[in-house]
């Protein structure tokens, strides 16, 4: 159950959220916001991998 919904959130995170990967963003020079949403994306990511 519990991975489901990770799998849905990977999801629409992938739809809603930028990729900053992508976009070749330097983490050094990231601001708070951008690191955030990178933290949460890795989290739901590795949540959905276990």
């Amino acid at each position: 159950m519990q991975k489901q919904v990770f799998k849905i959130l990977a999801k629409v995170n992938k739809i809603i959220l930028p990729s900053y990967s992508k976009k070749q963003l330097d983490l050094s020079k990231a601001t708070k916001l951008q690191l955030a949403i990178i933290g949460w994306r890795y989290y739901v990511t590795s949540r959905v991998l276990d």
